[in-house]
């Protein structure tokens, strides 16, 4: 049988919204009903308004129809957890073999969040590893290892907190079974889909040049008329609204250590004239999107007729200082941390043409502090003009220009994005209105069963910040 995970809708910011644990019970007892009966219908209504826009009916029976083709029945299932008390874990039975289930609740107790994916007893491994972080406060040192301990030997994290004008690092290695510290701020790592965050803000600083407007139409600066003449704004591609797939129809996934290195200006071209599917009505959803972000930046290359690497250099890097961060792995072995596989195995990096602007930076914890500070600065204006939300997910998120937006604790918004690559996983988060952020880079891959306890991390330790505890 296939390796089976699939994602539904993303569940995350978990630490940040109120739960309403006691309905959770009934949520899994009906949908084991409606899936075992195949009243897949129910189910989906089953679904906030949020997640039926992120998975229509049509997909979502696709998705249970594939998971019963493939696992059988629900035979019996057991909670084990919490997960950042807004999360029900459940270990789940099938005819066939046993997964993970987790379910999200919203205020109104529709399903918000659903990720299906395989069970994993804690190994042996696990229960082994040594906690060797005696320099850190205990309460950070026990977050860490526990985030930690599941992931193979070679394993690193570097951590950046900025609290007002103080930034603290923290840096972990798994060497030998043992969690220990290690001096790593200024090392490279792959930040994944967190590049989305700096193609936005190059899109918002050529907005306030009077270059272009967030509302032009992307379509004028390619030489040809796009499929059925379907009309691309700015704005729709950085913030996730245009209505283009996650990836294009015409991308060969065949090379799965290095997935987008063949996709060049050819293939986005044939795609934008033959393959492109324009919205069929006038609805606006939001609906994440690689390919979007790629062309985004492609886009605004050709806007200035340069490409967005020198954009990004001349914009971002060059004006925040960033002399650690990168758009290509090529000679960076003294300072590079090699990618891992799930198994601890070293991967190759990423190579990225005309999809670099989704995820190709490569950069240090050092580098990305120095890119949450500039935020806190209201001189920034090109900073701020990505932090305007403009379009609501749901009643817990909303999006500005590459960041997501989601209410805290303490009724004060955040701004958040992650990234996952072959080798590598990495969240950040950042408040403006009390100047804190928190960053975790990691070499964990993305296609690590675990690799969400990047983004745990990052909010158990925002938390932890947030109630001044760190």
């Amino acid at each position: 049988m296939k390796r089976i995970v699939f994602l539904l809708v993303a569940i995350t910011m978990t630490n940040f919204l109120s739960a309403q644990t006691e309905n959770y019970t009934v949520a899994i007892d009906s949908f084991q009903i409606y899936y075992n009966t195949e009243n897949y219908n129910k189910i989906f209504n089953s679904f906030s308004p949020s997640m039926q826009q992120a998975v229509p009916l049509e997909k979502t029976k696709q998705f249970f129809t594939n998971l019963f083709h493939n696992v059988g029945k629900m035979e019996t299932k057991e909670f084990v957890n919490y997960q950042g008390d807004m999360v029900a874990f459940y270990k789940v039975k099938f005819e066939k073999t046993i997964l993970s289930i987790y379910i999200s609740l919203d205020n109104q107790n529709k399903v918000r969040g659903l990720l299906v994916k395989p069970y994993e007893e804690e190994t042996n491994a696990d229960n082994r590893t040594v906690n060797a972080l005696d320099s850190y406060p205990k309460d950070i040192a026990e977050i860490l290892f526990d985030k930690v301990k599941g992931f193979p030997n070679g394993t690193q994290l570097s951590i950046a907190v900025i609290d007002q004008s103080e930034t603290k690092y923290y840096g972990i290695i798994k060497e030998n079974d043992s969690i220990k510290t290690i001096g790593n701020q200024d090392k490279v790592f792959e930040i994944g889909s967190i590049t989305k965050v700096f193609t936005s803000t190059v899109l918002a600083s050529l907005v306030l040049e009077n270059k272009l407007k967030l509302t032009d139409n992307i379509n004028s600066y390619f030489p040809f008329e796009f499929k059925d003449n379907a009309q691309i704004s700015f704005e729709s591609l950085a913030n996730h609204t245009s209505g283009l797939p996650r990836l294009p129809e015409n991308m060969d996934l065949s090379n799965k250590s290095n997935p987008y290195i063949a996709y060049g200006k050819n293939e986005i071209e044939d795609y934008l004239k033959n393959y492109l599917k324009p919205k069929n009505d006038t609805s606006v959803t939001y609906s994440y999107s690689n390919l979007g972000a790629g062309l985004l930046g492609y886009t605004l290359g050709l806007s200035q007729k340069t490409t967005f690497r020198n954009l990004l250099q001349t914009k971002i890097f060059n004006k925040y200082k960033m002399t650690n961060s990168y758009t290509s792995s090529e000679n960076l072995e003294k300072v590079l941390i090699k990618g891992l596989d799930e198994k601890g195995n070293e991967v190759s990096n990423w190579d990225f043409d005309v999809f670099f602007s989704a995820g190709g930076i490569l950069s240090s914890a050092e580098d990305l502090a120095k890119f949450a500070e500039a935020q806190f600065d209201q001189k920034n204006k090109e900073l701020t003009l990505t932090r305007e939300p403009t379009f609501t997910i749901n009643d817990q998120m909303k999006i500005g220009l590459g960041w997501h937006i989601l209410n805290s604790q303490h009724g004060s918004s955040v701004v958040w994005h992650n990234g996952g690559t072959g080798g590598y996983s990495s969240s950040m988060v950042v408040d403006v209105e009390n100047k804190f952020a928190l960053i975790v880079l990691s070499n964990v891959s993305g296609f690590n069963p675990k690799m969400k306890n990047i983004d745990g991390l990052c909010f158990e330790l925002t938390k932890k910040l947030d109630d001044k505890l760190l």
